[in-house]
């Protein structure tokens, strides 16, 4: 028998995990029970960071109550956590200020640049790091000829499922308008993984992936190690073939569909995310009014769009409501302030704009939380931003302050 302690990230938990070594060579199925809503806190309303959208009937309630048990849910290793991961449950992430959150927990992507191509060593187990294993012996490390590392931060989910049921042709009308100040923008065009169609991105740092069902999926197979029916092949540690022999136990997919409900914990997270509130607003001050107008004459509306409107769609709470996110969901060259990662259809300075709703709970500030305040963050903008940067420069103090007043009410 042996024993390896695994370390869960940000110091939130500690364990102790046993295996018998020679059983390893044969792959049993997952023992991943169902997750029990139990006295899970759901409720609906949006007033409060963590809610579920308002007006949500009695059966979409019961879906939240049950997906928030299945994120709230800690990973085993016979469930299929590992044999490489960046933490054990959803929430380890996704906390701050309330379940759905984002944290201060960064993760590491690397590559290899050589001049303007980019080579994300998939053959060494990039371009994301798992910062924990199983066993030490399987641990990663960047490898040696990566010359670009880059960190980043988890991003809070509120309102992701307004997000996700804004219409494709929505954001592609966007990217087409034109814009003020060297700003261009373009919208991401990806393969859909659970339906293999074309679609627009608006999901990660990267606007990576459009729908919420690949978003959980991504996440249990590179966050956590358990793979899917959208995710079947389990992470390799650095690429090494035998390493993953030796130390994946459990059969793939890991994470498989209930027959009674039709879902498996991937489904369950994503209606989880689709069913959660915005961020709830804070009120006006005279001056956080007087801000928003200096925030749309400096030029940050251009790329912050205040709002969005979503499709059609058969949940009330989605159907064609408004989606006061501020951010146009595009992607913008933003020079030395891109993270070097190609990833998905954006380029390497390319990041999409950041939604700046809930703002106010959400420091530290960009990608990789460099910026511990607004003010920081605007003034590290570069790229397609840096004449809305250098105008924020220029303003009075006071116009400054009243517009950072304006987006610590979003």
């Amino acid at each position: 028998m042996r024993v390896s302690q695994i370390l869960i990230g940000a110091g939130l938990c500690t364990g102790l995990l046993a295996w018998d070594s020679a059983a390893l060579a044969q792959q049993q199925p997952a023992q991943r029970p169902r997750s029990d809503p139990g006295q899970v806190d759901a409720r609906a309303g949006g007033s409060r960071f963590g809610d579920a959208l308002p007006g949500l009937n009695a059966a979409q309630m019961a879906d939240f109550a049950q997906g928030k048990a299945e994120f709230l849910n800690v990973e085993d290793v016979e469930g299929g956590l590992g044999p490489i991961f960046n933490n054990s449950s959803c929430v380890s992430c996704h906390g701050i200020p309330a379940v759905g959150g984002s944290s201060t927990t960064l993760v590491t992507r690397f590559g290899l640049r050589v001049g303007n191509a980019y080579d994300p060593l998939v053959e060494l187990g990039g371009s994301l790091l798992q910062d924990f294993a199983i066993d030490p012996a399987a641990q990663e490390r960047v490898p040696a000829g990566a010359n670009v590392i880059a960190r980043r931060q988890s991003t809070p989910l509120f309102g992701l499922g307004l997000i996700e049921a804004i219409p494709d042709a929505a954001i592609i009308a966007a990217a087409r308008r034109p814009k003020p100040f060297g700003i261009r923008g373009r919208a991401a065009e990806i393969s859909d993984i659970a339906t293999g169609q074309m679609r627009i991105g608006r999901l990660g740092w990267k606007a990576q992936l459009a729908t919420l069902l690949d978003f959980a999926g991504d996440a249990y197979l590179n966050e956590m190690g358990v793979t899917s029916r959208l995710f079947p092949h389990e992470n390799a540690p650095n690429g090494s073939a035998a390493l993953l022999a030796q130390f994946d136990s459990v059969a793939d997919p890991e994470d498989v569909v209930d027959p009674a409900t039709g879902k498996g914990d991937i489904d369950l997270a994503g209606d989880y995310m689709r069913l959660l509130a915005p961020p709830p607003r804070d009120p006006q001050s005279p001056s956080a009014r007087s801000g928003e107008f200096v925030f749309e004459q400096v030029g940050c509306a251009a790329c912050h769009t205040p709002v969005y409107q979503t499709g059609p769609s058969a949940i009330a709470a989605l159907d064609r409501k408004p989606v006061a996110l501020y951010s146009d969901l595009l992607l913008h060259d933003m020079g030395a302030l891109g993270d070097g990662i190609a990833q998905g259809a954006a380029g390497p300075r390319e990041m999409k704009t950041a939604p700046l709703w809930g703002a106010r709970v959400s420091a530290p500030y960009l990608h990789d939380g460099r910026a511990g305040t607004v003010d920081q963050a605007i003034r590290a903008h570069d790229g397609e931003a840096a004449q809305v940067r250098d105008r924020y420069r220029q303003l009075t103090p006071t116009a400054q302050r009243q517009l950072l007043e304006f987006v610590d009410t979003l």
